[in-house]
C-alpha cells in the first residue's frame, strides 16, 4: 500500500470564489514539506479542503492518500485512514477535559468501525492513562494539562500544543499544521517546533503550513513550496525560506504576474 499524498490537478473553491487553482504536490511518509505563502494565497483553504469541510467545495482534480480517493470520503473516515489536522484556529469546548476527548478521538480512529464514535469501544483506561502519560512526556506536557477543558481558556501557545498532543495520540501518517505558528511569541514557536520536531520519523510525513520562516527553523523541511493565488509556483529546499526571508514575497508575485491578493476568504 502507498502512504504517499498525492494532490493532482486541485480546484477549490469558497462560496463561489475560487480560491485553489490547480494545485500538485506530493507529501510522502517519513518526509517533511513546508507550503508556504501569504495571506490569501490559498494556504488554509487547501488544509481544510483535504480534511472535507463542507464550506469548502471541490471543483476538479483529484487527492489519492493509502491508494484511495481521499475526496469520497468523509472526514472521520479521512482520519481513519491515516490523515490529520492541526487547526489554526482550534475550538474550544467547555465541560470535555483534554484526557477524555483524546480517549474518544483515538479509540474513533484505530476502530474498524466507519460510522461514528458512539459505535466504538473506547480505550481501555488503564492502557490508555499510560499511552497519554507516555506521549506527555514525550512532548514536556505537565500532566495537569489533560484534566483541563480543551482548549477552555487556553492561551495560544496551550492550544497549540493540544493540538500537537492530539498528533501524538492519533498517530497519522501524514499530518497538516495549518500554520501552527499563528498568534504565538517567540518562546510558543520554539516550543511548539521542537515538539513537534520530536514526533517526526519515518512513519509520519508532515505538511507545514506557514507565511513565516520562523517555525521552520526547529521543524526543518526537506522540502519547500511557495503557494501564490492558488498554486504553488516554486519549489526547492531549505534556500527558499532564506529567499523569502531576506526578500519576501513581492519579487515573486513579479515574477510570475500575480496581484497582491486580498485575505482569504476562510470559514
Amino acid at each position: 500500500m502507498c502512504n504517499d499524498l498525492i494532490i493532482q490537478d486541485l480546484h477549490v473553491s469558497v462560496q463561489g470564489n475560487p480560491i485553489i487553482k490547480g494545485l500538485n504536490l506530493t507529501v510522502k511518509q517519513g518526509e517533511v514539506h513546508a507550503l508556504m505563502g501569504p495571506n490569501g494565497s490559498g494556504k488554509s483553504t487547501l488544509a481544510k479542503g483535504l480534511m472535507g469541510h463542507p464550506f469548502y467545495e471541490i471543483d476538479s482534480g483529484e487527492v489519492i492518500f493509502n491508494d484511495v480517493d481521499v475526496l469520497e470520503l468523509e472526514p472521520n473516515e479521512r482520519a481513519k485512514l491515516g490523515l490529520f489536522l492541526a487547526f489554526q484556529y482550534p475550538t474550544a469546548i467547555p465541560g470535555v477535559s483534554l484526557a477524555n476527548f483524546l480517549r474518544i478521538a483515538a479509540s474513533a480512529v484505530r476502530s474498524a468501525e466507519t460510522n461514528g464514535s458512539e459505535n466504538n469501544e473506547l480505550i481501555p483506561m488503564r492502557e490508555f492513562r499510560k499511552e497519554l502519560r507516555a506521549k506527555m512526556t514525550q512532548l514536556g506536557v505537565d500532566d495537569s494539562f489533560a484534566r483541563r477543558y480543551l482548549n477552555d481558556g487556553f492561551s495560544g501557545g496551550e492550544m497549540k500544543r493540544a493540538e500537537i498532543l492530539q498528533l501524538a495520540m492519533l498517530e497519522p501518517k501524514i499530518a497538516i499544521l495549518d500554520e501552527t505558528d499563528s498568534g504565538l511569541d517567540i518562546d510558543a514557536v520554539r516550543i511548539v517546533g521542537e515538539s513537534v520536531s520530536s514526533l517526526v520519523g519515518p512513519e509520519l510525513g508532515v505538511l507545514i503550513i506557514t507565511h513565516y520562516p520562523r517555525l521552520l527553523d526547529y521543524i526543518r523541511p526537506q522540502f519547500v513550496h511557495i503557494l501564490l493565488d492558488g498554486r504553488i509556483v516554486e519549489s526547492g529546499g531549505w534556500e527558499l525560506t532564506q529567499v523569502l526571508e531576506a526578500e519576501g514575497y513581492d519579487p515573486m508575485r513579479e515574477k510570475y504576474g500575480i496581484a497582491e491578493t486580498v485575505q482569504e476568504n476562510t470559514i
